[in-house]
């Protein structure tokens, strides 16, 4: 069963419960996204985004996520 952009969202929203989260993709395996949460104040852009990426490791590990192309940041 393939994955959707709200199965990533849902994924990222576990380890961040406040921020503003908008996934797209619809072939089921590679996706873009933006992140903005307040927990990435301070933390360059590798750290953001590698913050967002252990979100979802596990669906990276097994196949399921191809790829996420990724924007983060903090709220303005």
């Amino acid at each position: 069963m393939a994955i959707t952009a709200q199965d990533v969202e849902d994924l990222i929203r576990k380890s961040f419960p406040n921020a503003t989260i908008q996934i797209q993709g619809d072939d089921g395996v590679h996706f873009q996204g933006m992140v903005i949460d307040e927990s990435f104040r301070g933390l360059n852009r590798v750290q953001q985004q590698r913050a967002v990426m252990a979100a979802i490791k596990p669906k990276v590990d097994s196949g399921e996520i191809h790829a996420l192309g990724l924007t983060t940041k903090a709220p303005e």
